[in-house]
């Protein structure tokens, strides 16, 4: 389904002593996470009324269908949006935080004529716990407007991490007005569209003496939108590949070059063997992308898919930084062998 394939060979093992002394491994440096929901939660009408009102809600996780549910039930003394009319038609949406393409949102119907919507809906998210909780829940009560923008009325952000569990009563709480200063200082790079999959030692059927079972890491560079022009004639873009702490020509890949696009489509899939189970903790894939010139080519973003402890085979190194979201990322890839899965993360800055 690709345009292009790489296939590298290599053995962990051989890195385990020492830290990588590759200049590129220190070119990206740890910055703090930018939210991969700036391009679809922080889109809609935010200055047109002031938010009020409450919002009753309850959280559970299913352990045995492995489901996150958000029981909606109700919202009172909502903003109202149409003054002369007296009128507001509101709905509530919810996001996992860091957002993910693969989880997107969920919202519950549209009530009409009301400041008082009675919901008693569950929005419902497959995912798993140890994901879950690093993550937050945004859930946020909107007006609907078919013929134009959707007006904001309300929001509440919840650390799933401090969450108490034990609490599946509907409770009440303020909604509140969102803050746009953190979203106007983000230094937007540009999202990268991306699918990885692991799949483990002995599910290919390779087994004989001197070719024994490994597994492999699949990483399919689908496309990239919204990167910086660096001159008037467009960006001239290509993505390099590492899997750190190998920094040496056989980890490096890159995919061909798409000139003139701020929006290219790469459509390259890369395959690491050599991968044991116990190197996914240890390793990390960074990804970045770069402006193709003559003389040198210029930094746009990156990203790094790992589980962000900091330390790769017992050694402290600086480039296992990944932010909550790649390691989130990272996780539901160990945790779903053999399974393509879907991500859209936002490129970080130098």
């Amino acid at each position: 389904e690709s345009d292009t394939a790489s296939e590298i060979s290599f053995q962990f093992n051989k890195h385990k002593k020492t830290p990588s002394t590759g200049s590129h491994s220190s070119d990206m440096a740890s910055v703090s996470s930018v939210s991969g929901s700036v391009l679809s939660v922080y889109s809609g009408d935010f200055g047109s009324v002031d938010a009020q009102g409450t919002v009753e809600f309850a959280l559970d996780y299913d352990e045995k269908n492995r489901e996150f549910q958000v029981h909606v039930s109700q919202c009172k003394d909502l903003a109202v949006v149409d003054e002369k009319k007296g009128r507001s038609d509101p709905y509530v949406k919810t996001y996992l935080l860091p957002d993910k393409a693969r989880m997107g949102k969920r919202k519950t119907s549209v009530k009409k004529r009301t400041v008082n919507p009675i919901y008693n809906e569950v929005l419902r998210y497959k995912i798993e716990k140890m994901v879950l909780l690093i993550q937050k829940l945004n859930l946020s009560v909107w007006h609907n407007d078919p013929l134009g923008r959707n007006s904001f009325l309300g929001e509440i952000e919840v650390d799933l991490a401090s969450w108490d569990w034990s609490n599946r009563k509907l409770n009440w709480y303020p909604l509140k007005p969102r803050s746009l200063s953190a979203v106007n200082g983000v230094d937007h790079r540009g999202v990268m569209n991306l699918s990885i999959k692991y799949v483990p030692p002995g599910s290919l059927g390779k087994v004989c003496p001197k070719n024994p079972p490994s597994g492999e890491v699949h990483i399919w560079v689908k496309d990239v939108k919204d990167l910086l022009q660096l001159r008037p004639s467009g960006v001239d873009s290509f993505v390099k590949c590492y899997v750190l702490p190998d920094t040496s020509k056989k980890s490096y890949q890159k995919t061909r070059v798409i000139k003139r696009d701020s929006n290219p489509v790469f459509n390259h899939t890369i395959v690491y063997d050599g991968f044991h189970t116990e190197d996914l903790k240890d390793a990390c894939v960074e990804l970045t992308v770069w402006d193709h010139e003559k003389l040198t080519n210029h930094f746009l973003g990156g990203i790094r898919l790992g589980l962000g402890t900091g330390l790769s085979y017992g050694i402290s190194v600086d480039w296992m930084d990944s932010t909550q979201e790649e390691v989130a990322f990272w996780q539901e890839m160990m945790l779903a062998a053999n399974e393509w899965i879907e991500g859209l993360l936002p490129l970080r800055s130098l």
